[in-house]
């Protein structure tokens, strides 16, 4: 690499993409020798994939030394193979970029463009219009709202899987050794200069999606309980909200027994009560015990991510070299 020249990181994170990962390989390769100022580095992490990825991975990366191939050994979801790219990224800018070629790489100077020619840390594609299922909308919408209410998120802000980083953040991320990463709250808790780069989206031309309910529902769940104790704190206000209103009812009770001796006992409205009263102390205490189990599982030192095989990767991650080991 040119010693004038930048290096772009771009992490890919594979599942069930044996006819798209290579074309999205070759475009990136494409894009950025339109640009002699920057160089590349692809990391390809292949997320235990049912289908022949890897052996698509492997012959671009014995063609293109620039082309780093992971195969990882069991399935993480998409934020933990990022992860996992962003150990073997060195770049000055890390770009994320999905496997299945939706992501409008041919405006890649757009996304940087805050970077390079602004005062931002990342820059995040934001799509109109989203070309996925309802479902993928609604889950999109969730988990936007989400981020929004307990990441301390601009409702204007929306996150995408094509985004771009300054290094700086890279390093900030992968501090984070515990086994739930959430990208987009890392992210933000690293910088607060994240801007929107509108674009449109591309329709899907090869495969289907592969996002359904249960992964939707992890990854929601993994933002609501990864960096915010304010559900927590919603639990304890709901206590004491409950606790107040029952101590209301009760004197209710009394005095209007007292009033009108006839009055019969509502069983009905008492059944209602506990089952409603029941059902929210059972959900906090699931909540509660979502964290603690959480908070087990780190204890234990469960791993991100575990890597099966790297194709020219350095001998060691470079975790482990910060680290020392």
């Amino acid at each position: 690499m040119n010693k004038q020249q930048e290096l772009i990181s771009f992490i890919i994170p594979c599942y069930a993409s044996e006819g798209s990962v290579g074309l999205v390989i070759d475009e990136l390769r494409d894009i950025v020798r339109q640009k002699p100022a920057f160089d590349y580095q692809i990391i390809a992490v292949n997320d235990c994939s049912p289908d022949g990825v890897m052996d698509v991975l492997r012959k671009y990366a014995a063609a293109d030394p620039k082309v780093i191939a992971v195969d990882l050994a069991k399935n993480g979801g998409r934020h933990n193979a990022l992860m996992c790219g962003c150990h073997f990224a060195e770049g000055d800018y890390v770009v994320f970029i999905d496997d299945d070629q939706q992501c409008p790489a041919d405006r890649l100077w757009d996304l940087m463009a805050p970077l390079t020619e602004g005062n931002y840390d990342v820059a995040i594609a934001k799509y109109p219009k989203k070309k996925q299922s309802g479902f993928k909308n609604f889950g999109s919408y969730v988990n936007d709202s989400v981020a929004t209410w307990l990441l301390g998120k601009s409702r204007d802000l929306k996150f995408s899987n094509f985004s771009v980083m300054r290094k700086f953040v890279r390093d900030e991320i992968i501090k984070y050794t515990n086994p739930y990463p959430y990208m987009s709250g890392l992210m933000l808790r690293s910088t607060k200069r994240v801007c929107n780069v509108e674009m449109e989206e591309r329709e899907r031309t090869i495969g289907v999606g592969h996002y359904n309910f249960r992964r939707s529902f992890a990854l929601w769940l993994n933002s609501f309980t990864a960096f915010s104790v304010k559900p927590l704190r919603i639990a304890t206000t709901c206590g004491m909200l409950f606790a107040f209103l029952g101590a209301l009812m009760v004197i209710y009770t009394v005095v209007h027994k007292l009033l009108v001796p006839t009055t019969a006992i509502g069983y009905s409205s008492l059944m209602a009560m506990l089952l409603f009263i029941g059902g929210m102390i059972m959900f906090m205490l699931g909540l509660i015990g979502e964290y603690i189990g959480r908070i087990y599982i780190s204890l234990n030192n469960s791993p991100q991510f575990v890597i099966r095989q790297t194709y020219n990767a350095p001998g060691r991650s470079r975790r482990d070299k910060e680290a020392g080991a």
